[in-house]
């Protein structure tokens, strides 16, 4: 099994991006490469469009509004892998910034575990570039995070 993750800090408190990040539903607020997402099945699953017309569709396994993370995973995607999970995390630091975490474990098919872990963790990475560019903006216009 192979495993990445990415992270960053964020100069708005956890709870703003808790708030902006944490619904399951919530990916095109902040992802632009995700610009549409559809729930179904009591919320428990999300079909994501990509950008290019994809279609990814993902189960939420693990939802901890508390300590502001939810886990998911694949149950159909174009990609080389099995038994994904992945985790999207918000923490506080001391400052009363915030430091995301998107982290993920996944078993190769056909390809090699570098270059699987390659793969997700520029989509990681990608997202969380996306996030705080987001939250940026949201901080120039004047809105809070989630809203």
């Amino acid at each position: 099994m192979a495993r990445t993750s990415a992270c960053i800090d964020l100069p708005a408190p956890a709870d703003q991006v808790w708030d902006l990040i944490g619904g399951f539903d919530s990916l095109p607020d902040w992802l632009p490469f995700i610009p549409f997402s559809n729930l179904s099945e009591g919320a428990r699953v999300r079909t994501l469009t990509t950008e290019d017309g994809g279609t990814v569709i993902e189960r939420l396994e693990a939802f901890d509004n508390a300590q502001r993370s939810y886990s998911y995973s694949i149950i159909e995607a174009p990609f080389p892998v099995t038994g994904y999970r992945s985790t999207l995390a918000v923490h506080p630091n001391t400052d009363g910034t915030s430091r995301v975490e998107w982290s993920g474990e996944f078993t190769p098919v056909d390809v090699s575990d570098d270059e699987v872990v390659t793969l997700f963790n520029g989509i990681y990475t990608d997202g969380l570039v996306a996030l705080a560019h987001t939250i940026d903006a949201r901080h120039r216009t004047g809105q809070a995070a989630g809203s």
